[in-house]
């Protein structure tokens, strides 16, 4: 097996409902490895180039309106097969169609409303990880 490493981002709706140090514990009891973590205020710059290819979709600035609703915890988590098992602990996208010991099967309330973002490929973890890590401001 291959370690990896994966960008984790607790949403607004993590740190409003204050489920934050569950989902880290369920990330932890997982044996992944945190390895950087900081809480951030996004702007509309980290919001285009994170979801550059959502920007020109009609949902992108309800998207970009609830990821600035308040601080995210970002993260970079590393352990084997990071990228794959991480997204199985997330869960599906809509909480209704995630598995109930999922991080969305727990606690996410909308599929627009969803607690966590996790990288979906080696190439997104790589470049999502070094510009959160290297850029953005707290």
């Amino acid at each position: 097996m291959a370690v990896e490493k994966t960008l984790v981002i607790l949403k607004p709706d993590a740190m409003e409902r204050g489920i934050v140090g569950e989902i880290i514990s369920m990330i932890e009891k997982k044996t992944f490895k945190i390895t950087y973590m900081a809480i951030k205020n996004l702007t509309d710059e980290d919001l285009e180039y994170h979801y550059a290819e959502h920007k020109d979709k009609p949902f992108f600035p309800s998207l970009a309106s609830y990821m600035k609703r308040g601080p995210v915890v970002v993260m970079v988590v590393e352990g084997e097969n990071a990228i794959k098992g991480f997204r199985k602990l997330t869960g599906a996208t809509d909480p209704m169609e995630a598995d109930n010991g999922s991080i969305r099967g727990r606690f996410a309330l909308t599929k627009d409303e969803n607690i966590v973002h996790a990288s979906d490929s080696p190439e997104s973890a790589q470049r999502e990880s070094d510009f959160f890590v290297k850029n953005i401001k707290a």
